[in-house]
């Protein structure tokens, strides 16, 4: 092959690479994204939007959890502690179950979508417990215990909030972050700048939540404060829709307890096998006949 040739090979490779993200991601039409019109911070804005709310609303609501419960629903100290870490627990756990099926089933966006509409599902059912006539707490200002109905409906709202919270952990963060290609040397720089504005937004949302969101509730009504709480979480839902265009998706593939059990027991098959001199064969296939992905990179740390 003539020089001039390879240059010219090479030239459109490089052309290819800055025109089109070619990390196994699509765009919304499940083409190839155009580097140009997709991702980077014209995507991970709108995601970011929707994650100071998420943590303005978990945190509104669980830092006053025991007030509320002791003092609206009337329990004792020790069952109102304990119905907080039950509630905690059960969103502490529900990631796990929101992350397998946003791999193996929905895929990150989805997964997002879903959880969202299931918060504001909660927070709607929450503020909707303090104004319509049925779901109040009493319907005297002095209240000695309150009504079942409204009980009912603030435990449902609650775990409605933590089933929304199972689904934004896992997803949300690694989904802006897929909106950076990493063999990109520029955009590589922007997903560090990204998750330094991704952490301020959150540190922000728990610093209004605790601060005063908390005084909202104290001083001037829950009732109020829920209303607050859906306004900014439907806003958010709908910018992050407003963001579809722009996003870079991946596709989910399967079960990551598969791949998981085959690497145990390959690795358990093959531990008396010779190590190879030359680490490339490591891999099923060569850099350059894998175009779906990346090769993870090899190491002598674990040996």
């Amino acid at each position: 092959m003539k020089p001039n040739n390879i240059g010219a090979e090479l030239q459109d490779s490089y052309d290819d690479q800055h025109k089109w993200v070619l990390d196994s991601s699509l765009d919304s039409r499940g083409h190839v994204p155009l580097r140009a019109r997709t991702g980077a911070w014209k995507a991970a804005l709108f995601i970011i939007a929707i994650e100071f709310s998420e943590r303005l609303s978990y945190f509104g609501l669980a830092t006053n959890l025991v007030v509320y419960l002791t003092t609206i629903i009337h329990q004792d100290l020790k069952t109102a502690v304990k119905n907080v870490n039950y509630w905690s627990g059960v969103t502490t756990l529900m990631p796990l179950l929101g992350g397998f099926v946003a791999d193996a089933y929905l895929g990150r966006y989805t997964t997002v979508l879903v959880a969202t509409t299931i918060y504001l599902m909660g927070l709607v059912l929450l503020t909707m417990s303090w104004f319509i006539p049925g779901l109040k707490p009493c319907h005297e200002e002095v209240c000695v215990e309150p009504r079942k109905a409204h009980e009912l409906a603030f435990f449902i709202a609650i775990y409605l909030i933590s089933i929304g919270t199972g689904g934004h952990k896992p997803c949300l963060e690694s989904f802006g972050a897929d909106q950076f290609d990493d063999d990109h040397v520029e955009e590589r720089k922007m997903r560090m700048s990204y998750f330094n504005w991704w952490n301020v937004c959150l540190c922000a949302g728990i610093l209004t939540a605790v601060t005063v969101l908390v005084y909202i509730e104290d001083r001037v009504g829950w009732g109020v404060a829920g209303i607050m709480l859906t306004t900014i979480m439907a806003i958010s839902l709908l910018i992050f829709l407003i963001g579809k265009p722009f996003y870079r998706y991946r596709m989910p593939s399967r079960s990551p307890l598969t791949p998981m059990l085959q690497v145990l027991v390959a690795a358990v098959a093959k531990r008396n096998l010779p190590y190879p001199s030359d680490p490339s064969l490591l891999h099923e296939v060569s850099k350059a006949e894998y175009t779906t992905g990346r090769l993870l990179s090899h190491t002598k740390n674990l040996k």
